[in-house]
């Protein structure tokens, strides 16, 4: 309640406004623009250190899983130069939810603090979903599946079909279809997918099968002979295995290198064409293309 916040010191929470409404009316759905609005219009009185341990990961959280080596980065990096940007949250009936920021939340917690700079808003449940998501999406790397999990939430939350919320996000249409096509898939092959044994285009392939049996012999077959894509999609050619659709068949691409595209575009998560002796890879805006970059494990010196 309001007068908790009165009596205990921390200022009077001011509502989002018309933050992520604006954000949503957009041509393109950018995470960045919405948090710097925040932070833009917050006061240095309105920042508050909030304990840590009585704050608790937003419901509507995609990312379940946590690289222990990136956490580990932050919080040397908070141990020795502190949380830059501060975390965003709302009162709970106990404690705080955490909107935005949980693994800085994390690794201060693996660094020793005690107290998080926080920015105390009121969001809905809705909002709270889609600014969770945003930034799980637009900032951090996802397993495939808890990316495909966030684009579905976001296509159900904002009504929009996959050209719709692929025009919105950046993406390509395809690239969508894929990575939603993975949750159709046996939680077993989810599982390793998540602990990186297979895969993305290995499971794309598998999802493609209609039978779960089949798919499950292939993954034995993929962890134990490391078969390739390229051989595993050689091996579902069988007219008994692979889906088909007589009334939709495609055109084939008159491009030696369509397939280097293909794969290149699922890895990236992001539109690439190669045509002309040029190979051009498309991206929203600054975060997106640091996400790109560090997928392609270049280091850009500042």
């Amino acid at each position: 309640m309001e007068t908790n916040n009165i009596e205990s010191g921390i200022p009077k929470r001011r509502a989002l406004g018309r933050g992520l409404e604006e954000l949503f009316n957009n041509e393109v759905l950018d995470y960045t623009t919405v948090e710097n609005k925040i932070v833009k219009e917050t006061s240095k009185d309105e920042i508050v250190n909030l304990p840590l341990n009585e704050l608790r990961s937003n419901p509507y959280q995609p990312r379940k899983i946590f690289d222990n080596e990136s956490l580990q980065e932050l919080a040397d990096s908070i141990k020795e130069h502190g949380v830059f940007q501060p975390i965003i949250v709302k009162k709970a009936i106990k404690g705080y939810e955490i909107i935005a920021g949980e693994r800085r939340v994390k690794a201060s917690i693996m660094a020793g603090k005690k107290e998080i700079p926080a920015i105390i808003r009121d969001f809905n449940d809705t909002q709270m979903m889609e600014i969770a998501l945003l930034e799980n999406l637009q900032r951090e790397n996802l397993t495939p599946i808890e990316e495909a999990t966030a684009y579905k939430k976001l296509q159900e939350t904002l009504l929009l079909t996959q050209e719709e919320l692929a025009k919105r996000l950046g993406k390509s249409r395809s690239h969508l279809t894929n990575m939603l096509g993975l949750l159709s898939l046996p939680d077993s092959i989810k599982e390793e997918v998540n602990k990186k044994t297979i895969t993305m285009a290995h499971a794309r392939v598998l999802s493609k099968l209609d039978d779960t049996k089949q798919q499950e012999d292939l993954l034995e077959k993929i962890i134990k002979e490391g078969i390739s894509v390229r051989q595993l999609e050689e091996l579902t050619q069988e007219p008994r295995i692979i889906k088909t659709h007589p009334q939709k068949i495609k055109k084939v691409q008159n491009n030696e290198y369509s397939y280097l595209q293909n794969e290149l575009s699922e890895k990236l998560g992001t539109k690439v064409s190669i045509k002309k002796n040029k190979l051009e890879i498309s991206f929203v805006n600054g975060n997106d293309l640091n996400r790109i970059l560090d997928q392609l494990n270049i280091e850009v010196g500042r």
